[in-house]
């Protein structure tokens, strides 16, 4: 079984990869970065949104699409990121699934950001009426809107959302990674808004994990990626001490407009269609991280460290 995994390099994509590989999948890797080839894998380097025909040829004979790639960042503010955004999480998207036969399986990564965070500590449902913050969520839920235009023309394509992704590999733009540069660097670490706000905290294996089930079990809906069970801001910060042996100094900045105060996945779906409800063990993950950490201790902080 041939499975083409776009974002391949990314930092679930690679996860997704590592997965893939151990089940003894074929797997063809597309990203706009190259990276290292494993026995059995064959990347290609190319632009989504743009003609290609190997992309083509790619997913034209894919036994599954696993799509990945996009623009991350939800608090990027350059200039550009609206056209980023609209480019790699919207066109590319409709590329993928135009080129895709309709038989063949598609699992397509959304984020949790569409839901606009919990109210009132209720867990986010599937079916939810969506009420994204900010530019990211809104084109993500973009995306999600031409998955379902697929889904209506006869496709088959699943969506999964996951919240709060940790582990390996992590983006040095997102907290836990930022937080453990600045830790081992000395420097205080930055929180926005305060220490008591909640994210469903879910490890990137187990994400990793569920869209590959996604895949081989047809999902043909929307499915959540995440525990059920928020941690706050307090406890991450914690884990982060705990992993680099230090007690940082922690500031609290003022947080924006787009900045929800919890995230909590409904895993019930999960469960029934994938068999799985992931399972956090912060500590062992937030380790796993530093362990595997390529960022230098003495690297300058990100400007917007991304904690969705």
């Amino acid at each position: 079984m041939a499975v083409v995994v776009t974002g391949a390099a990314g930092f679930i994509g690679r996860s997704v990869v590592a997965t893939l590989r151990a089940r003894g999948y074929a797997v063809v890797g597309i990203d706009r970065r190259p990276w290292d080839e494993a026995d059995g894998e064959r990347s290609i380097v190319a632009e989504l949104h743009l003609p290609d025909g190997g992309v083509d040829d790619a997913l034209a004979s894919a036994d599954a699409v696993l799509h990945l790639a996009g623009c991350p960042g939800v608090r990027d503010v350059t200039a550009d990121v609206g056209f980023r955004r609209y480019r790699d999480n919207v066109l590319a998207g409709e590329r993928v699934l135009s080129a895709t036969p309709a038989t063949t399986p598609v699992v397509v990564t959304s984020s949790s950001s569409v839901y606009g965070g919990s109210i009132d500590g209720r867990a986010c449902r599937e079916e939810d009426v969506l009420a994204p913050r900010g530019g990211y969520a809104r084109s993500k839920a973009a995306l999600e809107e031409r998955c379902a235009a697929r889904r209506a023309g006869g496709g088959l394509v699943g969506v999964v959302r996951p919240f709060t992704v940790v582990g390996e590999g992590q983006r040095p733009d997102m907290a836990i990674a930022g937080w453990l540069a600045a830790a081992q660097a000395g420097r205080p670490l930055r929180v926005l808004g305060s220490l008591d706000r909640v994210r469903d905290v879910t490890d990137v294996r187990d994400v990793a994990e569920g869209i590959v089930r996604a895949a081989e079990r047809g999902l043909a809906t929307t499915v959540n990626l995440g525990t059920g069970h928020p941690r706050s801001l307090r406890e991450l910060l914690a884990a982060v001490a705990g992993a680099t042996a230090t007690d940082p100094t922690v500031v609290v900045t003022d947080a924006g407009d787009d900045e929800v105060p919890a995230t909590r996945a409904d895993t019930r779906r999960c469960a029934e269609l994938l068999d799985l409800v992931p399972r956090t063990d912060l500590a062992a993950v937030v380790a796993r991280q530093l362990a595997a950490s390529r960022t230098p201790a003495a690297s300058a902080p990100h400007p917007h460290l991304e904690l969705v």
